[in-house]
């Protein structure tokens, strides 16, 4: 099972993830941003979205908003922004 191990904000709507296998991508957040949602509103705060972190090894936010590793890095790699190199973002 993948988990996240890092996470860095690069922006209002991008995070660099780095997964338990070692692979990394920087995802692109503009469709829980742009959905507005209950749960994804509070995302769209610049200072409430720098909030995340990681619980049990998923993204997560202080309003319970949370999205697996697992389909995380299945997005990064449908878009080829999944990178496996050793190389840092």
């Amino acid at each position: 099972m993948i988990k996240l191990v890092a996470i860095e904000p690069k922006d209002d709507r991008h995070l660099l993830l780095r997964f338990s296998d070692g692979a990394w991508g920087v995802y692109d957040f503009s469709r829980y941003l742009d959905a507005q949602t209950e749960m994804t509103l509070p995302l769209r705060d610049p200072r409430f979205f720098a909030r995340c972190f990681i619980e049990a090894g998923a993204l997560a936010w202080p309003n319970g908003f949370d999205l697996s590793a697992e389909s995380l890095c299945r997005r990064l790699q449908e878009t080829g922004q999944l990178s496996k190199d050793a190389a840092a973002a």
